[in-house]
């Protein structure tokens, strides 16, 4: 299959539109309230790692997270925090249900992907109500470095990549970060986690059409691919997190713009609807990408103004600590309801406008 071309473009075309100051002035119209959380018979109703969250196209909720594992005592992370690098769904975590679904009230309805994923990241919900998952660990010639496809009831449809071998290629990854279906259900994934540093093209029925991305900080070059969503348009946004920024691409892969307004992704959301879109940087602070507080931006996927912001809860700790805050993302359809899955707090957060 042919490579995706990137276009070659200048510095002038490169410069960013609704270059705003970081979270200075913005305002934050949203409350906090209870957020779904595991049923009782779950962890005892407590959360592990989260690393990502979404919504269903009937607004159920699902939560991704590292099957209740939690691994503390690193100085790097603020007490009581999980150190956000070794939580796993391995060994005796294997029996625990990486995927948990909510009704948009907050009633825990199931729970989906018992033994399918060594170490969650990615974590995506299609037009149909499909989940899509991402795997970083590497189990050699078992799990890992791949990407699973589910049905609405949690049966395996699909397989991209070639569990537990890494690599790089139509049929390889090396850490599949993250996994985005568009809205005419081609298939992106970021490889990201590992030395790849490139976004991956799948038709809808798996078959691999191209790709693009290589490691650097030139337009269309990665470091760290965090974690992608697609506009109506079929415009695909990279959460670059390692060069502080947003790419924006057409579906083809040519580079359109890039946005540094918005901190330094960690997870990125956007609404198809309203063109709004959500970015959590969960790792700046003074060293780390300078002038840029930790929260959650809220802006425009059309012209890159930054609306609004959520402060990170522990953002008091940024300078202390190496991530808190949310590594994943969501809002409902009416942007009125925002919900954030934190990582090393361990927790699911939820906020109303």
């Amino acid at each position: 299959m042919p490579m995706i071309r990137i276009a070659v473009v200048t510095a002038a075309t490169a410069v960013s539109i609704g270059m705003a100051s970081p979270a200075g002035s913005q305002s934050n119209p949203f409350e906090p309230v209870d957020a779904p959380q595991p049923p009782p018979h779950l962890n005892g109703g407590e959360w592990g790692e989260m690393i990502q969250v979404r919504l269903d196209p009937a607004g159920n909720v699902y939560g991704f997270h590292r099957c209740f594992k939690v691994v503390l005592g690193d100085p790097l992370v603020a007490p009581g925090h999980s150190d956000g690098l070794t939580a796993n769904c391995l060994g005796r975590w294997a029996s625990h249900p990486p995927i948990l679904k909510f009704s948009p009230d907050g009633e825990f309805l199931d729970a989906f992907g018992v033994g399918l994923v060594g170490r969650p990241h990615g974590f995506d919900v299609d037009h149909e109500g499909n989940m899509w998952m991402t795997d970083v660990a590497l189990v050699p010639d078992e799990m890992g470095a791949a990407v699973t496809k589910l049905s609405p009831t949690g049966e395996v449809l699909m397989t991209l990549g070639t569990p537990g071998v890494v690599g790089q290629g139509p049929d390889r990854f090396n850490r599949p970060s993250a996994v985005e279906v568009a809205p005419n259900g081609d298939i992106y994934v970021g490889d990201g986690e590992g030395p790849n540093n490139r976004i991956v093209r799948f038709a809808p029925d798996g078959s691999y059409i191209g790709e693009w991305g290589a490691t650097g900080s030139e337009p269309g070059n990665f470091s760290t691919p965090h974690d992608i969503a697609i506009d109506a348009q079929g415009r695909v946004f990279v959460g670059d997190r390692g060069n502080n920024r947003v790419q924006i691409f057409d579906a083809e892969g040519n580079f359109v713009d890039e946005w540094h307004q918005f901190g330094r992704p960690s997870g990125i959301f956007l609404n198809r609807e309203t063109n709004t879109l959500y970015v959590t940087d969960s790792t700046s602070n003074t060293s780390t990408n300078p002038g840029f507080r930790r929260g959650i931006y809220i802006g425009s996927s059309v012209t890159g103004e930054v609306r609004h912001f959520i402060p990170d809860p522990g953002l008091s700790l940024a300078d202390e600590t190496r991530i808190s805050g949310a590594s994943g993302i969501a809002a409902d359809a009416t942007d009125t309801r925002v919900y954030a899955a934190d990582v090393a707090p361990r927790q699911l957060r939820m906020y109303v406008r």
